[in-house]
């Protein structure tokens, strides 16, 4: 199977969550910075169901990762409601608690900590979620076999290459069986070849979990190895 039609296939098992309420709904959600000059987001409307993998794309700066921050709890919008798993984000305590449960996060420039180990980097979720410690190394221990990782477990971050922080930050997103997991712009760092084993890691991790995708990016074969896409242009978010 090539790369392309790798990205493009379906399939996976059948989400974890038996909600009724969607995965993340965002209702005319408005965003602006520098005192309001600047407007981001315009209305912005967005459903995820439990289980779907959904993408946002469109060109850089358009909006797509202040939606995801915004979804993520990592910024407040100035208008509109944002719910994950039917909870609003009301207050920081709210945002905190859905991060540290329910959340998980996959960035551009993975985020990690240099001078920790992978296992150390991976165990940080879990560790502010009190995860007992032998829980922890099992969940290790089982997603880093899973991204091909495993004998770097040991290695400090800052001695990865670039393809193997990503998978690191993979494992760390996944570390507490999140629901929700939020990507921005994942390959973006990366060369092609890199970043297609690094987007079919992600989609088959979070198919085999079961979680619900929303992934933020520019690049076109990436959003149709998604099960809809959302175009991000000026503000709006609409129906591709």
């Amino acid at each position: 199977m090539n790369d392309r039609s790798a990205l493009s296939s379906r399939g996976g098992t059948a989400p974890r969550s038996a909600l009724s309420v969607p995965a993340v709904e965002v209702t005319g959600v408005w965003k602006a910075f520098d005192s309001g000059r600047i407007s981001v987001l315009e209305g912005a409307d967005v459903t995820v169901a439990p289980g779907e993998m959904v993408a946002l794309w469109g060109p850089s700066g358009s909006g797509k990762s202040t939606l995801l921050h915004l979804v993520g709890g990592l910024d407040r919008a100035d208008r509109g409601e944002i719910r994950v798993l039917g909870q609003p984000l009301a207050s920081e305590a709210d945002r905190v608690r859905l991060r540290r449960r329910h959340l998980g996060f996959v960035f551009q420039l993975h985020n990690l900590i240099p001078d920790l180990t992978v296992a150390e980097n991976c165990a940080v979720p879990a560790l502010a979620a009190g995860r007992p410690a032998a829980e922890t190394r099992a969940r290790i221990d089982e997603l880093t076999e899973a991204v091909g990782i495993a004998h770097r477990r040991g290695h400090r971050v800052q001695d990865l290459s670039g393809g193997e922080r990503q998978r690191v930050a993979i494992c760390r997103a996944l570390m507490n069986k999140p629901d929700v997991i939020l990507a921005d712009e994942p390959t973006g760092s990366l060369d092609e070849e890199t970043a297609n084993k690094v987007f079919e890691l992600i989609r088959d991790l979070v198919r085999r979990e079961g979680a619900a995708l929303l992934v933020a990016t520019h690049e076109r074969r990436f959003a149709e190895a998604c099960d809809r896409i959302l175009r991000v242009a000026k503000g709006r978010v609409l129906p591709l």
